[in-house]
């Protein structure tokens, strides 16, 4: 999953200065891709929250306030500007707006991209913590 938004996020960068075909290109690859990623978050989100129902604190309560928000975030900015994104690049609109939705694209990635790899860190803290309370 999170080699899928690297990916999204990298071919978005490199792709920005490329000529109108190939930034098309990129913003379908990506739009397809959604069909693999989304459900490997809600897979994600799930499992996460049955294997540990009703814990609210600690490092597990962090992860688990941290996905609402990164759901809501890929569900009404980054998909949305995914697919207006591909639909502008293959009308070969690429202006003003185009590269304004691509700059909020960006930003609302870099932020659930770090807000992933807090709940990553925050997984190894967890495993790390119950093989010293196994030792």
């Amino acid at each position: 999953m999170l080699l899928i938004i690297l990916s999204f996020l990298q071919h978005s960068i490199r792709g920005i200065a490329g000529d109108p075909a190939q930034i098309a290109a990129v913003k379908n690859y990506i739009v397809s891709g959604m069909w693999v990623l989304i459900p490997c978050i809600i897979t994600a989100g799930i499992t996460g929250n049955l294997m540990v129902p009703g814990v609210k604190g600690g490092v597990i309560g962090s992860k688990k306030k941290r996905m609402p928000f990164i759901a809501v975030n890929g569900l009404f900015v980054l998909l949305p500007s995914a697919v207006y994104l591909n639909y502008l690049a293959s009308e070969g609109q690429l202006d003003t707006v185009f590269y304004t939705v691509q700059g909020v694209e960006l930003l609302a990635g870099f932020i659930n991209l770090s807000l992933m790899f807090l709940n990553i860190r925050d997984g190894f803290r967890i495993v790390r913590a119950r093989s010293r309370h196994q030792s």
